[in-house]
């Protein structure tokens, strides 16, 4: 699997691959998702039951036709920037990756549930810092990771 060091070749990839069907997931890759020992090849499980869901959790990088012309760099950055915590919390070893997907269900926070049709790209931690100040340098006070984990 290819590795993607820069905001702008996640941009080339999405484009290449016409956007369709993408998606970002936080593991410790594409190998361990698919012996995840749940229900199926590949499953993840709700973090607060253990359920196993019958699909991997991900977030879609599918631009969604409102946000009309405005910048693929921002949307994907945000895309990104949004579940970054995840490292933290899910421990060694988990990164974010990109794969092209089919989405089978919706998990218990929405989220799409998907079967993994192709491993694209992982994505460094350059990746990362460029998406955080994207996001920084629009100056929103009220953005932020969706992040329970400091909630009260």
């Amino acid at each position: 699997m290819k590795t993607v060091q820069t905001l702008d070749q996640l941009v080339d990839l999405f484009q290449a691959e016409s956007g369709q069907d993408l998606y970002v997931r936080w593991s410790k890759g594409p190998e361990a998702d698919m012996s995840s020992g749940g229900p199926g090849p590949q499953a993840s499980r709700d973090a607060l039951t253990g359920m196993a869901l019958p699909g991997l959790s991900a977030s879609p990088l599918k631009v969604e036709p409102w946000w009309d012309d405005r910048p693929l760099r921002l949307w994907l950055a945000r895309r990104i920037y949004d579940y970054r915590h995840l490292r933290e919390l899910r421990g060694p070893g988990v990164r974010p990756w990109v794969f092209q997907g089919t989405e089978i269900a919706r998990g218990p926070d929405n989220e799409p549930l998907v079967v993994c049709d192709r491993p694209l790209a992982w994505l460094t931690d350059d990746v990362l810092h460029e998406a955080q100040e994207l996001v920084d340098e629009q100056g929103s006070r009220e953005w932020g990771p969706m992040d329970r984990s400091n909630a009260t």
